[in-house]
């Protein structure tokens, strides 16, 4: 008899996205849970013949229930920091709720949640004691909880990781809040992923709280210099100022990091409270050679290097495109969407053209204007947004969920069609589309579409104060990616006016 599957929720997230792989290889089945199944089959483990995907809101519990029906066990990776979510207790609160009584529901034997660290009597900051809270608040129902508590995860991609990394390799000087010289004790991801997996055969650790951490306890200082050592660059100058706070710190730390505000916020908040284990009992049940800090960072670095990040912060985010793009509801159901569209035939075959649109944003740029993309970035990380320096995972080819500068995935037809929703802070949604379709004799029509649904007179204004710049830059790009392979522009980039078919000419769909 073949054994339940695992569920694992936060499956496309910066742990989930590896954990899921290793349960894999270690012979489990898992049974993945997100709330895009696209995003869920674009994942490099989603072919495995022992792995099952399920769509659910981590919030919705009939769909929870439905998705750890028959499941042995399930692993909580869920967080809420995200730039969507304006109060992220209040969010992971009702996540909690809901895991605690889908597993209850389902009848899973046992819950796995990877927290904080953090005295509760130390004046926590909001997300460590949330983290705290999500504890208890899985742990008040019948199904036995296993918490491991964890400070900072040295791992490429990671968000603690991401954030010393540009400010160190930046900032040979850094003005910081006292708390560089507080306590912590950081845990390779390697080994938080080895600790995961274990507690699944050790039956000593259900119901039981584990502190979990590296070898090593430095300060925030002394973590930053090692870095800086390991990556080859100068010792830094780092200069506390009682006067300056973790807050606001956050402000000039948003311009240098990519990350958005929503996230850095949190973290660096967190930082005001010494995060250093206190029981060492999980050394006795699962032992294991850990990395020591030096060692983590090297191996950080070096899959950096190699292009060979599993996963990171960004992963996570909801990958689909809004409903607004659909057909079929009443003009007054949603708002006008506007639209601009440029087109340009090249002189290359589709699989060509694709290669260049595939590798569009990031070290690539966007092949024109690209100051006019930073500028836009830069005003964005101002206001708080993701800016457009985020964490990104360059591969085969553009994958829906994936974060690319300041959009997101949500559709991909290679050699057809890319969809990319924006993230960054606009008083709307937005949506950049590129569409391929073969013009003969081994030429290609590019297509850049841009749709935009406004939110009140904000919207409206933001709109068209960027239809000329919208207008260079669409044409400039067109001309950029023939530029970049090469090719003659057959048609040279005109603007035209999209054409809905009848049932959706209605304003407000497409």
């Amino acid at each position: 008899m073949r054994q339940a599957p695992i569920l694992v929720t936060g499956a496309t997230g910066y742990v989930g996205g590896r954990l899921v792989p290793r349960l894999l290889a270690a012979g489990y089945r898992v049974r993945a849970v997100g709330r895009s199944l696209e995003k869920l089959r674009c994942r490099p483990f989603a072919g495995h013949p022992d792995l099952e995907l399920a769509q659910a809101d981590i919030r919705d519990l009939t769909a929870m229930r439905q998705a750890a029906m028959g499941c042995q066990a399930a692993y909580y990776l869920v967080h809420s920091m995200h730039p969507a979510n304006s109060d992220f207790a209040a969010a992971d609160r009702q996540a909690a709720t809901v895991m605690a009584q889908a597993a209850h529901d389902a009848g899973i034997a046992r819950i796995i949640y990877l927290g904080g660290l953090g005295d509760a009597d130390d004046n926590l900051s909001p997300h460590l004691r949330s983290r705290h809270e999500v504890a208890k608040i899985l742990g008040s129902g019948p199904v036995p909880v296993t918490h491991l508590r964890a400070a900072m995860i040295l791992g490429s991609g990671s968000a603690s990781f991401e954030i010393m990394r540009y400010l160190v390799d930046r900032l040979p000087v850094m003005i910081a809040p006292r708390w560089v010289r507080g306590r912590c004790q950081p845990i390779a991801i390697s080994d938080v992923l080895g600790y995961l997996i274990g507690c699944m055969d050790a039956p000593e650790t259900i119901g039981q709280t584990f502190d979990i951490g590296g070898p090593d306890v430095l300060t925030y200082a002394a973590i930053f210099q090692l870095y800086a050592a390991v990556a080859g660059l100068r010792k830094r100058i780092i200069i506390p100022v009682p006067v300056l706070t973790p807050r606001l710190s956050t402000y000039w730390m948003q311009l240098i990091t990519p990350l958005p505000r929503a996230l850095i916020v949190p973290l660096v908040e967190g930082l005001r409270n010494e995060v250093v284990c206190r029981d060492t009992r999980i050394l006795d049940i699962l032992p294991r050679k850990r990395l020591t800090c030096r060692e983590a960072i090297a191996l950080a670095l070096e899959k950096i290097r190699q292009n060979a990040v599993e996963s990171t912060c960004a992963d996570a985010g909801y990958a689909a495109p809004p409903e607004w793009t659909a057909c079929g509801d009443a003009p007054y159901a949603g708002g006008t969407v506007h639209e601009c569209g440029w087109r340009a035939v090249i002189a290359a075959p589709p699989q060509d053209v694709w290669r260049a649109v595939a590798r569009i944003g990031g070290d690539t740029g966007w092949y024109w204007g690209n100051f006019l993309w930073r500028l836009r970035g830069f005003l964005d990380q101002l206001v708080g947004g993701v800016g457009l320096r985020r964490v990104t995972i360059r591969r085969d080819g553009p994958r829906v969920g994936d974060a690319l500068d300041f959009w997101r995935v949500v559709a991909v037809t290679p050699e057809k069609r890319l969809q990319l929703l924006a993230e960054m802070r606009t008083p709307g949604e937005a949506l950049l589309e590129f569409r391929l379709r073969p013009a003969g004799d081994g030429a290609t029509e590019l297509v850049v579409h841009s749709k935009f649904l406004p939110r009140g007179l904000a919207g409206l204004a933001y709109w068209y104060a960027l239809l000329v710049p919208h207008n260079l830059v669409f044409a400039g790009l067109l001309r950029g990616i023939a530029a970049s392979l090469g090719a003659r522009l057959l048609t040279p980039p005109r603007r035209f006016t999209p054409h809905l078919p009848a049932a959706c000419r209605l304003g407000t769909r497409q």
